[in-house]
């Protein structure tokens, strides 16, 4: 079938209009893979920016039974050897306390449990309207980075400043992938 000359730059300029749409447009995602303090990968997560927050995302091994307390936190340092204090305390921009029972809370880092079953497995799928993977004083991907953290014990939700979590069992730094 031949086509005219306008005919063909109609449907040039239509695929170039669609193609250039904000629905098509990727949006932003990061990655952390969780490592526990001998260095054992624990799995990886994508976070994925969207809804007005972010969706973080994946599958977890090697992860003692029961709930766990997750957190980002305020610096992209794991050390093991330090126990991952490294990271700094929960990612908090502004002034809030932890804990979304809190009445002054939750931080911006502050997250749901994981809940991890007898074979220690634990699927995370966790939306957070409290960060960013954009630019701004939210953002997770600041200039000394963040890094998300699983711990040994639940998160009661509510003490301040680490919702009595306990030890930090795994640690993996947040990282841009596009």
């Amino acid at each position: 079938m031949r086509r005219s000359p306008m005919s063909r730059a109609a449907l040039i300029l239509a695929a170039a209009a669609l193609l250039s749409t904000p629905a098509l447009a990727q949006s932003p995602t990061a990655s952390v893979t969780l490592l526990d303090q001998s260095g054992t990968n624990l799995g990886t997560l994508t976070l994925t920016e969207m809804d007005g927050g972010i969706h973080i995302s994946g599958e977890l091994s090697g992860v003692p039974n029961g709930e766990h307390g997750f957190h980002i936190h305020e610096t992209g340092v794991c050390d093991a050897s330090a126990k991952f204090e490294s990271a700094g305390a929960h990612f908090e921009p502004g002034d809030n306390k932890h804990g979304s029972e809190n009445p002054e809370g939750p931080h911006a880092g502050d997250l749901t449990n994981v809940d991890a079953d007898d074979n220690g497995m634990a699927t995370v799928e966790i939306h957070s309207i409290n960060v960013t993977l954009a630019a701004g004083p939210n953002s997770v991907l600041d200039a000394d980075g963040s890094a998300i953290v699983l711990h040994a014990d639940p998160d009661d939700y509510l003490t301040d400043p680490g919702g009595n979590a306990g030890d930090r069992f795994a640690c993996g730094i947040i990282e841009s992938a596009s």
